[in-house]
């Protein structure tokens, strides 16, 4: 396993970069997305409310491998080239951020009535009353389920393998045919992994704590 560490470090270090890189990518776009079809899904504007729940419920429901090979083969064919790590990027944003959606619907939704009666009784309009009043009693409802798909996406990460991505996955194979070396190699991988998650899981602990108290 040493050995493997110092011939191919150069090579893993530069998949766990683009498995970090892509992960971020996708969590700040999927946080983006899942919120803005969260409040699609319960605007007063039925139009919205149907976008907002064929978004969630198209995606939440296709395997992130077809949406990823989606946008790896059918949207290069047909209307822009993406790369693996983009492809696989994207896909991993979109297939999050439904769940995300559900998510943050669900933290809005434990929020009182009263509190956006309140604020649109001082002058304020929906939108204002759900971003400065609704939306960040909200978040602090869903830290913990929102932690647990961050997490999720993290290791959702590993798709990009499947699309030449060059993310920490990819280069395991690659160490892993060329070394003959499969247990060693995908141990290392798995410890790289742990390194990426576990901190994330400590952190939304710690954060969920700091609010509740």
């Amino acid at each position: 396993m040493i050995t493997i560490i110092q011939e191919h470090l150069p090579q893993l270090l530069t998949g766990l970069l683009n498995t970090v890189f892509s992960s971020l990518i996708a969590l700040i776009g999927s946080l983006i997305l899942g919120t803005i079809f969260a409040l699609f899904e319960i605007s007063p504007n039925r139009l919205l409310r149907f976008i907002g729940k064929a978004y969630v419920e198209v995606f939440r429901n296709i395997p992130l491998l077809v949406i990823v090979l989606i946008f790896y083969i059918v949207i290069p064919m047909y209307i822009i080239k993406i790369n693996g790590f983009m492809a696989g990027s994207i896909g991993l944003t979109i297939y999050t951020s439904a769940f995300i959606a559900e998510v943050i619907k669900a933290g809005i939704l434990s929020i009182g009535k009263g509190q956006m009666e309140a604020a649109r009784s001082n002058g304020m309009s929906y939108l204002q009353s759900m971003w400065h009043v609704v939306l960040p009693q909200a978040f602090k409802v869903v830290i913990p389920p929102l932690g647990n798909q961050f997490i999720n996406l993290v290791k959702n990460s590993s798709i990009l393998a499947f699309v030449a991505g060059a993310d920490l996955m990819y280069q395991a194979n690659s160490i892993a045919s060329t070394t003959f070396q499969t247990n060693q190699t995908y141990l290392i991988v798995g410890l790289l992994y742990l390194i990426l998650t576990m901190p994330l899981s400590y952190y939304m602990r710690h954060l969920e704590k700091k609010i509740t108290n």
